[in-house]
């Protein structure tokens, strides 16, 4: 079925909507000398801001907060930087995304190359995203106690906040541990059996950007680390900076999807990170770049978001983390490339099991949608667990409300699951609320506003969902749900042109609560053709006045299928500008994301 037909659910079509503008938003960026097109995108993007928009327009790491300011910032530091000097062995443990590779990548290195810890006394711990599950998990715990020698210092990245009974089990063990996360927090607060918890969303916390990535929480432990270091003597004053590795906290913070609207450090890291990166030092970009071919280069948030990240993370979601690690760590162009053809291996696997999934999840999502739920709860039986959350994203894309997708877990009885939500719903908090409403059918869960992770026993999934619908119901009240593309307006035939791309693309980095720009105009077909290696793809000539430009439609068919227009029609489209890059060649072209025959 072609995307352009309506299920009888009515669910599928999106509609396209102009974003609210804010005027005094709008005001401020005019007078501050942004241009028309600009001030619009920044009205739509930033409703109510009212602080200075050079930090978000003018990104820098000037603008960076003092890690000082992260309550136990420096009880932590001390700790690691007693380890440091002590000679004690010490355990990373960190997430398997790749939020947790990159902030693994960060601490080790730091380790090893600016405090000269020797390799021999750093274990690497990272959990199997199906065996163990997230986090500070039990079967984790139990690896690490049985390490020779152990490590007497574990700190975290990306977990540990939601951890304290295993963290309890550790400390109980004469390890200490030092919390490093930006999930938030349990109502109890940070765990009582951790040696310190940094962590942006704690209530006591002075830091004044709750919503950075696991890695940039890390990058800021180590950096007040190497201060204490200093302070001390036990390194010296030239000790280099932890500058270098924003190349890292950059990837990580675009592929977690933290936000980049209101949040002058986030895009601050983007910023300098992606430039970093288009340095192509180190191997894991050059064999990024390599694969994605010449002219990907150079890397932006897109490059990150969609091509980088779904490799990195496809690793975790099939098998253990530890190649995407050591893609990431590798010294030389052989060794990343070698790691890269496993992670690619795993992407197309990946891909081929989340397509699968994702049409059983549509079919078991029907009654639901019947029902007209406020959120979606599908358990598919024989599904994977690694690609929950995609599949989670596709269900949200196509019907526009909160959706969990359930999976059997390891634990026999039990079941994991992840999801992902919608605008004005915080999922965290509304798992918060069923855990209030029935205790014993959620367990387990941690996340933020925009995505979760639960676990949860089988035969308690009636009363979870029940109490999950009663909390989204609260939030969200009479809001209605349907799926929709939020668009920027149209553009003249006059800007269709790369200096128009220019001007958008200076307002970047864009992600997750500062949107790509997307327009919708109407275009008639000149030509068309179905590509990909399954004809599910379409590539088209599209004209506006005097103006005729490539455009590329991905996944607009099914395979096999022709599409519901042709030569001469005129489609009513939603789509972004891209630069076309072609043996050294530019030239403007259109991205479809949605298309209508008017």
């Amino acid at each position: 079925m072609s995307v352009l037909e309506e299920l009888p659910d009515g669910m599928t079509r999106p509609r396209l909507e102009p974003r609210p503008q804010d005027s005094a938003v709008y005001d401020r960026a005019r007078r501050e000398g942004l241009s028309e097109l600009q001030a619009r995108l920044l009205a739509s993007r930033l409703p109510g801001y009212s602080e200075p928009l050079a930090p978000l327009v003018t990104p820098g790491l000037r603008y960076l907060a003092h890690p000082g300011k992260l309550a136990d910032g420096r009880r932590s530091a001390e700790r690691i930087a007693q380890a440091v000097v002590d000679g004690e062995h010490i355990g990373i443990l960190t997430d398997y995304d790749v939020d947790g590779i990159t902030s693994h990548v960060v601490i080790r290195r730091t380790l090893v190359e600016l405090f000269g810890v020797p390799e021999g006394q750093l274990h690497s711990l990272i959990g199997h995203r199906i065996h163990d599950g997230y986090g500070i998990s039990l079967p984790l715990v139990e690896r690490t106690l049985k390490l020779t020698p152990r490590p007497s210092l574990v700190i975290t990245a990306d977990c540990g906040s939601s951890d304290e009974p295993r963290i309890e089990r550790l400390a109980a063990e004469g390890i200490d541990v030092v919390v490093s996360d930006h999930h938030a927090l349990p109502e109890e607060g940070p765990p009582a059996s951790a040696y310190a918890c940094v962590n942006p969303t704690r209530g006591d916390c002075d830091y004044p950007d709750a919503t950075i990535a696991g890695c940039m929480v890390a990058w800021l432990v180590m950096s007040l680390a190497r201060g204490v270091l200093i302070e001390w003597g036990a390194v010296p004053e030239a000790t280099p900076k932890l500058s270098p590795w924003l190349s890292y906290v950059a990837l990580g913070t675009v592929a977690d999807c933290v936000s980049l609207g209101a949040s002058p450090a986030n895009r601050a890291v983007v910023t300098q990170g992606l430039k970093l990166i288009n340095r192509m030092d180190a191997p894991c970009f050059r064999a990024m770049a390599e694969r994605l071919g010449p002219d990907s280069v150079p890397f932006d948030a897109e490059t990150l978001a969609f091509q980088m990240g779904p490799r990195i993370n496809a690793r975790s979601r099939l098998d253990d983390p530890y190649a995407a690690l050591h893609f990431m760590l590798a010294e030389s162009d052989a060794v990343a490339a070698r790691q890269l053809g496993i992670l690619e291996d795993d992407n197309q696997s990946r891909k081929a099991i989340e397509t699968e999934m994702a049409s059983t999840a549509r079919t078991l999502a029907a009654p639901a949608l019947a029902a007209d739920d406020k959120a979606l709860v599908v358990f598919v039986e024989d599904g994977h667990p690694g690609v929950q959350g995609i599949v989670g994203s596709r269900l949200v894309r196509a019907f526009g409300r909160p959706a969990l997708v359930l999976t059997r877990a390891a634990a026999p009885g039990m079941l994991t699951g992840s999801g992902r939500s919608v605008d004005g719903l915080h999922l965290r908090d509304a798992l918060q609320r069923t855990f209030e409403l029935a205790p014993e059918a959620l367990p387990r869960f941690g996340g933020h506003s925009g995505a979760a992770g639960i676990g949860l026993p089988e035969d308690r999934l009636t009363e979870f969902k029940a109490a999950f619908l009663r909390a989204v119901g609260e939030q969200l009240g009479d809001t209605p749900l349907y799926p929709r593309l939020w668009t920027d307006g149209e553009l003249d035939p006059g800007q269709l042109e790369l200096a128009t791309l220019d001007e958008l693309e200076a307002l970047g980095p864009y992600g997750r609560e500062f949107d790509p720009p997307l327009f919708e105009g109407e275009f008639i077909v000149e030509s068309l053709r179905p590509v990909g290696g399954d004809g599910t793809h379409l590539m088209m000539e599209l004209s506006s006045g005097p103006v005729t430009l490539k455009a590329i439609w991905f996944r607009a068919l099914t395979p096999g299928e022709l599409p519901a227009f042709g030569m001469g029609d005129t489609l009513h489209c939603a789509y972004k500008l891209n630069r076309n890059r072609f043996r050294g060649r530019e030239s403007l072209q259109l991205m479809v994301e949605h298309a209508e025959p008017v």
